[in-house]
């Protein structure tokens, strides 16, 4: 459907909305349903209820069974309530919201995205968002020219004007960006066979349709399903049930670090979908996980984090993100993380992205 104006902040998104003709004569709270498919019926109806849905020309206010016409112009408020709110074994998450800036000029914002954070707004998640958070603060349009996944930490890079996104999202397409990303795992011991180094070389890509697209599975790499996927693998540490690292993909695919870890035995701590299951997945994106789930998960988010990234922009530049520090506890608590192993995986991580 066609979007006239969004506006936003970090309180308050606005949003105009013109009616496709193939919505004509629909309620308009199955109509607001078409544009956020991921919130209830219910808290859309509570919307239209206290008058944060207008119909432009109408009488008003108006009720969800109120049906819409081809063309007329609908404006949707949403303020920042606790519908974006994380919790964990049934205790709120404390989500850090100022996103620190690794690197800026006239053109190009570098930050280390926290956990939780989107890149851009996108479902429920609309003011928890890189893009929102700086233009905010900036006052300026901000470009997302990558992304990465919400539960992801690390480098993120944003521009400041048009020229600057499509200069950067161009060093992605052609293969001229490097990137590096930490990890944490739980050891699969009937999979994992103790390597420091390894590539894997599996195509990516989903084997259902519909809510089940989300599992991404792996498939041998002469096969003719997914798409082709390259990531090499370096294990710092290890011990009998943990071990953490640097992983390097030479392509982008959905999912692809957690997939391949988990292939080789070394399923991302944290990580719902593959060191759990869709089952599993779903309970906690409906709330319902048990005490048990959270037990295998450990830990609130899956321990992936964009470490470190290189790429040709004005003349060749290269960014590293320190570890958030909820990991770094983590490591330093379990797996005997010190500052000299600190500055091991830096000094491993800076010689690789200045080759």
């Amino acid at each position: 459907m066609p979007i006239l104006k969004k506006t936003f902040s970090q309180k308050r998104y606005d949003v105009v909305l013109e009616v496709d003709e193939k919505y004509d004569g629909i309620r308009l709270d199955q109509f607001l349903m078409s544009y956020y498919e991921t919130f209830s019926r219910q808290l859309l109806k509570k919307k239209i209820d206290m008058g944060e849905v207008k119909i432009l020309g109408r009488p008003f206010p108006h009720r969800p069974s109120t049906k819409v016409h081809y063309q007329e112009i609908i404006e949707l408020v949403i303020h920042k309530t606790t519908h974006e709110d994380e919790y964990w074994d049934g205790k709120k998450v404390e989500l850090e919201t100022t996103p620190p800036i690794v690197y800026e000029d006239d053109d190009l914002i570098v930050i280390s995205k926290p956990p939780f954070m989107c890149t851009h707004p996108t479902g429920r998640h609309i003011f928890n968002c890189a893009t929102v958070i700086l233009e905010s603060k900036t006052n300026q349009k901000v470009h997302s020219m990558h992304r990465i996944d919400r539960e992801t930490s690390g480098i993120l890079l944003l521009g400041k004007n048009s020229q600057t996104a499509k200069i950067v999202r161009d060093f992605f397409d052609s293969d001229q960006v490097k990137k590096a990303y930490f990890f944490i795992s739980k050891i699969n011991s009937e999979l994992y066979k103790g390597q420091t180094e390894f590539t894997v070389n599996k195509r990516l890509g989903p084997k259902e349709q519909g809510l089940k697209k989300v599992v991404i599975h792996s498939f041998p790499h002469d096969s003719d399903n997914g798409k082709t996927a390259l990531t090499h693998f370096k294990v710092l540490y290890k011990n009998e049930a943990y071990a953490y690292g640097l992983a390097f993909p030479k392509t982008g695919r959905q999912h692809q670090i957690r997939v391949h870890a988990q292939t080789k035995g070394l399923p991302l701590l944290g990580d719902k979908l593959y060191l759990g299951n869709y089952k599993m997945f779903q309970r906690f994106k409906d709330g319902h996980a048990s005490h048990e789930d959270h037990e295998i998960m450990e830990i609130p988010h899956q321990a992936l984090h964009s470490i470190g990234i290189s790429l040709p922009y004005k003349g060749g530049k290269y960014f590293m993100a320190p570890l958030p520090k909820d990991l770094k506890d983590y490591l330093k608590k379990n797996l005997n993380f010190d500052e000299s192993k600190e500055n091991e995986l830096y000094q491993i991580l800076e010689e690789f992205l200045k080759k």
